[in-house]
């Protein structure tokens, strides 16, 4: 072989490993599991924490950290996907490298909900090609959902998460003491994630937020009936995650509920939180499987009845047939030219389908309002 045809193959593995673990009390002085990886005495860690989030327990952050002799620059950031932006990144790249950590023993803490894990997991990849990081979910949908998997990333060019990566945690830490403090609202944001869950791979969930979900929400899940709907959301989320981390399979159950959405949060992102997009997609994809008769009448019935029961109002006023379309084409990019919508062929089952049509989306909007005139819910009125 000649030098112009040498060739070199390179092929590494990296070992994926890390731990999602029930630590309530997380921030009281005799609770060392924040403290359970990286350096302790004489350490260093550098915290970013949601500007909420600081004014409830702010003082006992600075005095957990103040106990165990640890050297943390707390540095807050305001919440909101307004704020998952490129100058948010940087804003706080330039606090973390006005003070220096141990690239491995370390690791940067991020205490708050989706959106600040998102952006501190991204700056864990970026600074210095990776440093560890530690994730403290305090709202529910980083709680069961934006926490627990290893996606990182800022919006940009109106896009949202274009640019982002793929960064396990060291660790996630979760205490259910944080969702007490939430306003109801955000509690139902999360719900919608366990929602899509329980329709698209779970019927067991389903049954139980039936039985139970609106009760357990009302008291921001602080019951044993809301840890077990809880920690059933985490376990089938995981089942999802593991087994395709990185995404080399574009064909996945979690995206149920994150295609039509993907344009109505983007365009209304001043008053539509992810959940309650991603729910207004699950009623129309529902809407679509019941015209295709892969869901039947009963089952589409007992979608929008949960939704009653737990409360929970579906603003219907954002939907836009040509909008949604719009979306569901840059998703095709997204997923390598394929639409690969998951579908609900039954309660708790799926299948993927690519040939989802304008007229089906617009005729989805069309049966939702006239399903809320017909049935005349206030539960469900725009």
């Amino acid at each position: 072989m000649t030098s112009g045809t040498s060739r070199w193959r390179v092929a590494y593995q990296r070992p994926i490993e890390y731990e999602i673990v029930n630590a309530p009390g997380l921030f009281e002085l005799q609770n060392e599991a924040l403290l359970s990886v990286g350096k302790i005495r004489g350490g260093r860690r550098f915290v970013v924490v949601d500007g909420n989030v600081a004014r409830f327990y702010g003082d006992k952050i600075h005095s957990y950290f103040a106990h165990h002799e640890i050297e943390a620059k707390i540095i807050t950031f305001p919440g909101g996907e307004e704020n998952k932006t490129v100058d948010a990144y940087l804003g706080i790249l330039y606090e973390l490298d006005s003070f220096p950590i141990h690239r491995r023993d370390e690791p940067i803490i991020a205490i708050g909900g989706g959106v600040l894990t998102d952006v501190v997991g991204f700056i864990a990849s970026s600074y210095r090609r990776s440093v560890p990081h530690i994730k403290v979910p305090t709202t529910l949908m980083g709680y069961i959902d934006a926490s627990v998997g290893i996606k990182t990333g800022i919006n940009f060019n109106g896009h949202k998460n274009r640019l982002g990566s793929f960064e396990p945690p060291l660790r996630v830490f979760l205490d259910r003491d944080f969702l007490k403090t939430l306003p109801r609202r955000h509690i139902l944001n999360g719900v919608c994630e366990i929602i899509k869950l329980a329709v698209i791979k779970d019927a067991g969930l389903f049954s139980l937020l039936e039985g139970h979900g609106a009760q357990s929400a009302a008291i921001n899940f602080q019951d044993q009936r809301g840890g077990e709907i809880l920690n059933r959301a985490i376990s089938g989320m995981l089942e999802e995650l593991e087994p395709n981390l990185y995404e080399e399979n574009l064909a996945r159950k979690v995206d149920f509920g994150h295609t039509f959405s993907y344009g109505l949060e983007t365009r209304h992102e001043a008053h539509l939180l992810h959940g309650e997009a991603v729910l207004l997609d699950i009623v129309i994809s529902t809407l679509i499987a019941r015209g295709r008769d892969l869901l039947s009448e009963q089952e589409t019935c007992r979608i929008f009845n949960l939704i009653g029961q737990l409360g929970i109002v579906l603003n219907t006023d954002v939907l836009d047939a040509g909008l949604m379309w719009q979306s569901l084409l840059e998703r095709v990019e997204h997923r390598n030219g394929y639409q690969r919508v998951p579908m609900p062929d039954s309660l708790g089952n799926c299948i993927f389908i690519n040939d989802i049509t304008y007229q089906e989306i617009e005729s989805a909007v069309k049966n939702l309002n006239d399903w809320i005139s017909i049935k005349n819910d206030p539960i469900l009125e725009r």
